[in-house]
């Protein structure tokens, strides 16, 4: 049998993670936190960047407590780091939830009186219990806070999420207050409520531990962070086709360009199938070298075209850059710096 995976020429995709700016990123949280720790949200496969890149540069650089949302994401970062150090934020729905917490040593977030039985009835044992101060989405009420059920557990984190941390109002004041109320009650070993802007608000938000994300990987959810988050991110896409417009020539679905002139493009091996979706083209560019290459007509799922009139000498085979700085808002065409991390296709992630 032929092994077809030795003869499979290069990809027209690449994305590169820079781990040194990943790893810098986090020991630039982990002092802004103070004398908190900075853990590490790594749910959605590292917000697309791949698990298997980026946990082992969060573990070197010093983290020690990772965070997930489901179930299905603890075999990925407990094949780098030891299960006690990773948080499941969904908590445990039924037995096979807390069974498999127990063997693989991951710890549930718990976030209701319900979860709270079943997570005792199951064996009990160390967990995480949310506390919900405002954000109305997982969490125990402030009036559940002393139900036996929640007296049973043996909770390591004590946790709240911040809902506006990327605003200033006082609401992020409130929701520090409510969670300082919620401790006085439940017995805890460590306290946390900070995000990655949450991080920014200062050390009344830090706690005993942040959970940082979006400024791992390049965001910047508040000003104040500005100087000292690197981008992380770099996606690249070779040109597949060079040709000549006459003027009056469509290009694309729907044909939503025109040619005013004689013009020469190119075709791009990119588009809304590896997460460069379709509102990100108008008005957007690719570059080589610095040369801006305007994007035309609508992004296709496999394709986008692009203006050639700055880069003449280009020629099919050449690596184009793809912007995906996502602390540059001008360029995200109203997508947020989290969709244009999550939304990265797989074929992509594989180039």
């Amino acid at each position: 049998m032929i092994d077809t995976g030795s003869l499979q020429p290069p990809a027209s995709l690449r994305l590169t993670v820079d781990t040194d700016a990943l790893a810098a990123n986090w020991r630039a949280l982990d002092s802004l936190s103070g004398t908190a720790q900075a853990g590490a949200a790594v749910k959605a496969d590292c917000y697309g960047l791949g698990v298997d890149t980026c946990v082992p540069a969060l573990r070197d650089a010093g983290c020690e407590t990772f965070f997930v949302a489901h179930w299905s994401e603890v075999a990925g970062v407990t094949a780098h780091v030891p299960g006690g150090q990773v948080a499941v934020l969904h908590g445990v729905l039924n037995e096979a939830d807390c069974a498999y917490a127990r063997a693989t040593g991951a710890v549930p977030v718990i976030n209701s009186l319900e979860q709270a039985a079943l997570w005792t009835a199951s064996g009990g044992g160390r967990c995480h219990l949310m506390v919900d101060t405002g954000i109305n989405r997982l969490g125990i009420s402030l009036d559940e806070v002393s139900d036996a059920a929640i007296a049973a557990l043996h909770v390591d984190i004590l946790m709240s999420h911040l809902a506006c941390a990327d605003e200033t109002t006082s609401m992020n004041r409130m929701q520090a207050e409510l969670l300082r109320e919620a401790a006085g009650i439940v017995e805890h070993r460590r306290l946390s409520l900070a995000n990655s802007a949450g991080i920014a608000l200062g050390p009344n938000f830090a706690f005993d531990l942040t959970r940082p994300g979006l400024a791992l990987y390049g965001g910047v959810p508040r000003a104040e962070l500005a100087d000292q988050i690197r981008p992380v991110v770099q996606v690249e896409a070779r040109l597949l086709q060079c040709r000549k417009l006459a003027p009056g020539e469509g290009v694309g679905y729907n044909a939503t360009f025109i040619a005013p002139t004689h013009m020469q493009v190119a075709t791009v091996s990119i588009g809304y199938a590896d997460g460069f979706l379709r509102q990100r083209g108008p008005g957007n560019a690719l570059t080589h070298q610095g040369r801006p290459l305007q994007i035309l007509g609508k992004v296709s799922m496999d394709m986008v075209v692009v203006d050639l009139s700055q880069a003449p000498d280009l020629r099919a085979g050449d690596w184009l850059q793809v912007p995906w700085n996502i602390a540059d808002a001008a360029q995200q065409n109203a997508l947020s710096p989290y969709e244009m991390l999550t939304v990265i296709g797989r074929r992509l992630r594989r180039g």
